[in-house]
């Protein structure tokens, strides 16, 4: 596990979901056996990886990649490093013989994640992106709304993510410094059109189009040194997504925004039948014999309570953590041979429309998205 002394491999990958497997026993098989996983952790700061390693039982650690990837003994690679530094060690875990399992975006350009799925495919390993917010409950409630034909034809799907992260002068900041470097694969397009791509893609239908705004509306920010640094990267993005069957998704994504909405993310569809509002684990329903019929007046007070009309749906049963239910899969797809679709094909998906997004941005037009050949 390379990288896991950052916030998300720390505590998504690591610590909720390894540790968590390892804690539980392991991963159950039908034959009474279990998929254990043993860590090797990977970095390059040797005080993290032993403060790393004391919380998680003593796990062996190492500073020398090439010595780990030699190792015999590990099958699967991960790695969860920043941007940059990704398709590099990837490139080195297939010569290895490694299955791959990464972080997204898998790349920083789209030629660059083809790349990386077509030399996995030619050595025969198995390989895996993380696509995490599929597995979150208020994602699945969509997916299930939209499978049961609840909106009967989906007409617009509208999502809203981000928070306030502070610059980092008097408030610490919440996110790592290089997310506002262009140089370094920061972003918010890069970062958040990789997630986009595959939650309209899988849950609404395929992606044809993009037009997108970018900015960068905080342009210094303080890194973990406590230095200033000239922000390079857009930290919002403003976009329309074509999808097929004639669908129009809007997203806005930015780390400069207050929230006062249900959730850090929110995602509305609206259908011909019914609509529904889902944030990372709730999900509410309106159907169309429920909808109101509001009238444009700004000169009266209606005092009406437009959210009483919606129905919040019960939970199906206590949600597991997105990342440890994805690693599960992924980790049969190792032992087992279960399927697993979300390869590193459908990440360079994500890098396509992030790298197409911005080309957008910068010729202030619409832009097709291609099928992505492998």
């Amino acid at each position: 596990m390379n990288g896991v002394t950052g916030r998300m491999g720390t505590h998504q990958h690591l610590l909720r979901s390894i540790d968590a497997i390892r804690a539980d026993g392991g991963i159950p098989l039908p034959d009474g056996t279990a998929i254990v996983p043993f860590p090797l952790l990977v970095g390059r700061d040797r005080a993290k990886l032993e403060a790393l390693s004391a919380r998680t039982g003593d796990a062996p650690w190492t500073t020398d990649l090439d010595a780990a990837l030699a190792n015999p003994d590990y099958a699967v690679y991960f790695d969860a490093q920043a941007t940059a530094c990704r398709a590099p060690a990837v490139r080195r875990a297939i010569a290895a013989g490694k299955h791959i399992y990464c972080e997204k975006p898998s790349a920083v350009t789209a030629s660059e994640a083809l790349d990386l799925y077509r030399r996995a495919k030619r050595a025969g390993v198995r390989h895996g992106v993380v696509q995490d917010k599929l597995w979150l409950p208020g994602v699945l409630a969509l997916r299930d709304l939209v499978a049961r034909g609840f909106f009967g034809r989906v007409l617009s799907v509208r999502g809203e993510f981000g928070y306030w992260v502070f610059e980092g002068d008097t408030v610490p900041a919440q996110r790592p410094s290089w997310n506002y470097r262009a140089e370094d694969g920061g972003g918010i397009i890069a970062d958040m059109f990789a997630h986009w791509r595959y939650v309209l893609d899988e849950v609404f239908g395929r992606v044809t189009a993009v037009s997108c705004r970018g900015a960068r509306h905080i342009d210094q920010r303080w890194n973990e040194a406590g230095q200033p640094f000239d922000a390079t990267a857009d930290d919002a993005a403003y976009a329309t997504f074509e999808l097929e069957g004639g669908i129009i998704a809007q997203f806005n994504s930015s780390w400069c925004v207050r929230v006062r909405r249900d959730d850090l993310l929110t995602i509305q569809v609206d259908g011909t039948r019914g609509s529904a509002v889902a944030g990372l684990r709730d999900c509410w329903v309106q159907s169309s014999t429920a909808t109101p019929r509001p009238v444009w007046n700004p000169d009266v007070e209606t005092g009406a309570d437009y959210r009483a009309g919606w129905e919040r749906l019960p939970a199906a049963s206590a949600p597991k953590n997105a990342f440890r239910a994805e690693w599960e899969l992924f980790l049969r797809h190792v032992v087992c041979g279960d399927p697993f679709p979300w390869d590193l094909l459908a990440g360079a998906k994500g890098v396509q429309l992030a790298e197409l997004g911005l080309e957008s941005w910068r010729a202030r037009s619409w832009i097709t998205v291609p099928v992505l050949e492998a």
